[in-house]
């Protein structure tokens, strides 16, 4: 997916910027022989109230932080791959009258305004073709993906008053798609669901032999598991941070965390759970063969086991650089393992160019 619509095709090295509500990440990498190889990995913490919802509400502190992240890690390159998800981003399945691609990129956007809850002319549409001509009924699989213009300029000025020059703006969702092509090779009709837990947003994708055929956000993340830390423990918010990811102990009564931990894991597995019965009950005889869970809240005690056990279905922690040959310096297997599930999004952008569909 390419929803940045830039006047030339030339594919040169870009740096993948995931910028999140807690966070930017930033990946880079090169294409070798073999397969990919990591040169550049960073992060970078936001304040709490920075992006909210996936909307940027201070934008200098992002583009601030940005800086300082690529003048750490050395950053050469001007180009940069970065994605949106949340309520701004529309993603639906849909049918449409089988044509060729050409045909439909110049009907899109009057085929799409059934699909979209805001007003064409406000979105940057976006498609995928699934599967041409159903059963010889002339339809085909589309899958639509609309973002708002003003949210993709807010990410576009950002990126800009940091000095790069934004060439693909993608989804979270097809980024993830991405990552898992080249880390696990795709079984032919197996579908599996990558769940990414992130601060303030859980996307939640379902990929059939490679493809992504359904996408669900939920306004759930890390913050909620803070917020309830905060709530049963009356402690700050920075406390409260710390606690969820077991860096350190508050002075309090600790004994009410791992309630505190399960009562939003719970309700995250359960939410994750009806997402996944949702894409089940409309697709006959289809299955899950397995969640892999990702996002830096994915990490928090406790949550792998819970949703297994919720969905019934089998859940593995993602490793992004599974299939990556590493040439970063000052990070050892053990780091890497630690830093892994903030990266899924940003290890798929790195993989992008411009041009690429």
């Amino acid at each position: 997916m390419d929803l940045s619509f830039l006047p030339f095709s030339k594919k040169r090295d870009a740096v993948a910027l995931d910028i999140g509500s807690s966070s930017i990440k930033l990946v880079q990498m090169s294409q070798t022989k073999q397969g990919w190889e990591l040169t550049k990995l960073g992060k970078a913490d936001l304040p709490p109230e920075a992006i909210v919802d996936g909307s940027i509400i201070d934008s200098m502190t992002v583009t601030n932080t940005l800086k300082e992240l690529m003048s750490e890690h050395g950053i050469k390159v001007k180009d940069s791959v970065s994605s949106l998800t949340g309520h701004s981003v529309i993603i639906k399945k849909v049918s449409f009258p089988a044509m060729a691609e050409e045909e439909l990129a110049e009907s899109i956007q009057w085929e799409a305004e059934q699909y979209i809850p805001f007003p064409v002319s406000e979105v940057n549409i976006d498609f995928q073709i699934l599967g041409a001509d159903i059963e010889g009924r002339g339809q085909m699989d589309v899958m639509l993906v609309a973002v708002k213009k003003d949210v993709i300029n807010d990410y576009t000025t950002v990126i800009n008053e940091a000095g790069l020059t934004p060439v693909v703006i993608d989804v979270d969702s097809f980024a993830l798609e991405n990552m898992m092509e080249i880390n696990y090779p795709v079984t032919p009709g197996e579908t599996v669901a990558v769940v990414n837990v992130g601060a303030s947003i859980t996307s939640i994708s379902v990929i059939v032999s490679g493809l992504t055929i359904f996408t669900r956000s939920i306004p759930m993340g890390g913050n909620q598991f803070t917020e309830e830390i905060q709530r049963q423990l009356n402690v700050s918010f920075k406390d409260a941070e710390n606690l969820k990811i077991g860096r350190s102990e508050a002075d309090s009564d600790m004994t009410s965390l791992p309630a505190a931990i399960d009562t939003v894991s719970t309700n995250l597995a359960f939410e994750v759970k009806r997402s996944l019965d949702f894409f089940l009950g409309g697709t006959q005889g289809a299955y899950v063969n397995k969640i892999y869970l990702s996002g830096g809240s994915s990490k928090i005690e406790g949550l792998q086991l819970l949703m297994q056990e919720k969905t019934g279905i089998p859940v593995e922690m993602v490793y992004p650089f599974k299939n990556i040959e590493i040439s970063v310096k000052g990070y050892d297997d053990e780091m890497l393992k630690d830093v892994a599930p903030f990266f899924g999004v940003a290890v798929g952008l790195a993989t992008r160019r411009f041009g690429d569909r």
